[in-house]
């Protein structure tokens, strides 16, 4: 199947469009500059003409979800979201300028920064977690690398409660990366699965593909792909500078049973920190939301469908001109058609008085003749 052509990019007051970022399944991201305060943004934007209920549903999570959580310091910031005057749906984001999308494909990542790269995933996931939320995405095209070479997740277009909605939630997945119980239909997105895809990530950042594809064979479909991972027996790994510690981590994470993995990613983001204490390297710190954060509130609807925010449809600008002065209303003006020209009640008035004024003037002449005529 072909991929679409990305969409025009939309017209946005404060935004100047500089170049395409890059094109998804549903949405098309631009980079725009933005005039006050000046910074370079991304814009995510919906292709003209969708109307799917689901993705309104998806596009509005995403953006609730990322202002909700944007000040974790390992997510991905949002500015603003709203809607283009052409009708699309957008949302202005921090612009990053790397992903892990292909650089661990590309290049033998190092050690210390992978498990420092798991250890910061693992501490968003779990902030995520406390306020109800669960990614359903988690892989290395979804880690973007920010111009201060941070890591921070992002497109968290598919997330969706942990609580029960009351109805049937849509399954999305990308299969590599996804846990057994989520390529068996069994679940949506829970804990127990983010754990797995926390595991699978790590473990594609060291070894340079999805855990259970093989690049030598080149037999990795979709389906082949989803079999291997309902097996989920443990791939080995071919990197020998990686130790039987950080294997051993990775297992755990990725087992088949559920209740045999870590039981939280904070619980996976401290062993990571345990084997960088034993390794030598120095433990990466836990970035997890406080409780009193924790928000007990709803407001992140993730199966809100409506099109909400602001619709630009033009730029205010001032105006030299000096406006008009309004005659007060009356209880009557509310059915006057305002198409008609309105007329100021003194403009009325002055034509009855030019008029009286003429008639009294004759009928004096005509009393002065008539007088004069009979004094002669």
């Amino acid at each position: 199947m072909p991929k679409r052509l990305p969409s025009e990019p939309p017209v946005l007051p404060g935004l100047t469009y500089v170049r395409p970022l890059g094109s998804g399944g549903f949405a098309d991201v631009f980079l725009y500059a933005q005039d006050m305060p000046r910074r370079q943004v991304a814009v995510k934007v919906l292709p003209t003409g969708i109307h799917d209920a689901e993705l309104l549903r998806m596009f509005n999570a995403e953006a609730d979800i990322l202002a909700h959580l944007s000040a974790h310091p390992s997510i991905v910031t949002v500015y603003q979201a709203g809607i283009s005057a052409d009708g699309r749906p957008y949302i202005v984001m921090e612009f990053c300028p790397g992903s892990l999308a292909q650089r661990y494909r590309l290049e033998r990542l190092p050690l210390d920064e992978v498990l420092t790269i798991g250890v910061k995933m693992a501490s968003a996931v779990e902030t995520a977690h406390r306020a109800g939320l669960v990614h359903r995405d988690i892989k290395p095209s979804n880690i973007l690398i920010t111009t201060f070479g941070s890591p921070v997740l992002a497109d968290f277009g598919i997330s969706s409660s942990l609580a029960p909605t009351g109805g049937g939630e849509v399954l999305a997945m990308s299969v590599p990366w996804s846990a057994p119980e989520v390529i068996a239909e069994q679940t949506a997105g829970t804990v127990a699965s983010e754990v797995w895809g926390l595991g699978a990530t790590v473990y594609s950042l060291l070894a340079g593909h999805s855990p259970f594809e093989r690049p030598e064979a080149g037999q990795n479909s979709r389906d082949q792909l989803r079999r291997r991972i309902q097996r989920a027996s443990f791939p080995t790994m071919r990197r020998p500078d990686v130790p039987a510690q950080v294997l051993e981590v990775l297992q755990v994470a990725m087992a088949r049973d559920p209740q045999d993995r870590y039981p939280s990613a904070l619980a996976f983001a401290q062993a990571l920190r345990d084997v960088q204490h034993a390794l030598g390297f120095p433990p990466s710190p836990l970035e997890v939301a406080v409780d009193e954060w924790v928000p007990g509130d709803s407001t992140v609807d993730v199966r809100d469908a409506a099109a909400r925010g602001p619709l630009i449809s033009s730029v205010p600008h001032a105006s030299r001109r000096r406006a008009p002065t309004a005659a007060p209303l009356t209880a009557r003006d509310e059915d006057t058609d305002i198409s008609a020209p309105v007329v100021h009640p003194s403009r009325r008035a002055w034509p009855w008085i030019v008029t009286g004024a003429v008639v009294v003037v004759a009928v004096a002449l005509v009393v002065w003749a008539v007088a004069s005529g009979g004094v002669a």
